[in-house]
């Protein structure tokens, strides 16, 4: 049996480590800067976004991180900004409910768009959201700036 709940103190850690597996599978091992401390402030101190974990047999095998977000032409938002499950986890439907209840805090929101980024190249990713009736557009192109403190 898989829980699904919000995230709480102290789920951080296994939160980042989740976090560097899913830089390796996105082949950025090297990318994360972000740390359980910062997580945990900014999960629970500053509120600047919020999480919610699958959990099997008291571990956490999957997580979904989200926040508000606004558009000049929609109103409020909801940006799901990542979304991961371990590899010997899937094909159990735990990505699934997690994305649905993050779709749930989403409408309780009453947000009127929720977004999200999947890579070209991921077609598991792909294919799991175009199972669930999402709508990818290849029309725009990301930009960044990224800044060193």
């Amino acid at each position: 049996m898989i829980l699904i709940r919000n995230a709480e103190p102290g789920d951080e850690k296994d939160i980042l480590l989740l976090i560097q597996e899913l830089a390796v599978y996105e082949k950025e091992p090297d990318a994360v800067e972000n740390t359980a401390e910062e997580i945990h402030s900014h999960l629970f101190d500053e509120g600047i976004c919020d999480a919610i974990v699958a959990i099997k047999k008291d571990e956490i095998i999957g997580f979904a991180l989200y926040y508000t977000s606004y558009s000049t032409w929609k109103g409020k938002c909801l940006y799901l900004e990542d979304l991961y499950v371990k590899s010997e986890m899937r094909r159990f439907g735990t990505g699934k409910k997690l994305f649905e209840k993050v779709a749930d805090v989403a409408r309780s929101k009453k947000v009127r768009r929720m977004e999200w980024q999947v890579y070209d190249w991921n077609q598991p990713a792909i294919d799991f959201y175009l199972k669930l009736n999402a709508n990818l557009n290849n029309e725009w192109l990301n930009g960044r700036i990224e800044f060193d403190y």
